[in-house]
């Protein structure tokens, strides 16, 4: 039963060495990841700012030929109920509330009165009788002055 001085069928008990414990470093921490997106925000702003800001005039350039097309087609709803189009004196108010002497107005014609203003937030010009056709409805556009090019030309509905 004992074979140089081991019990049979014993076994030594296994060796436990002490490991000192370390800290692991595999993975990023939440402060090195957030510079890091803070850096492709950075990149991204430099590369597409430019773009933005041009899509940006001419999304306001599109804006207000919407809107033109919105007050034609009110004051054309305006003309059939009332048997005329807005005098000058009433401009386009008068697709909002009621004026003196239209007693078929059945409006309003147009909700807000922000819908009377254009993206650049200035009244629409409305002229009656006008040079292009029985009204005139338009904008002069970002640098507020008649003609120019690009987001400068005036947005009409002739």
């Amino acid at each position: 039963m004992f074979e140089t001085g081991v019990a049979v069928g014993h076994r030594p008990a296994p060796r436990t060495t002490c490991r000192p414990t370390r800290r692991r470093t595999e993975g990023f921490t939440l402060l090195e990841i957030l510079v890091v997106l803070v850096i492709l925000g950075l990149v991204a702003a430099v590369v597409a700012g430019p773009q933005i800001f041009k899509y940006l005039g001419t999304a306001k350039t599109e804006a207000s030929k919407v809107q033109i097309q919105r007050i034609a087609g009110a004051l054309d709803l305006y003309r059939l109920e009332v048997g005329r189009y807005p005098a000058e004196e009433e401009g386009l108010s008068a697709l909002i509330e009621e004026p003196a002497g239209a007693d078929a107005w059945n409006g309003p014609y147009l909700k807000k009165k922000e819908t009377l203003l254009d993206p650049w937030g200035r009244p629409f010009i409305y002229a009656i009788p006008g040079d292009h056709g029985e009204y005139d409805l338009y904008t002069l556009g970002t640098d507020n002055a008649e003609g120019g090019e690009g987001e400068d030309r005036d947005i009409t509905n002739w």
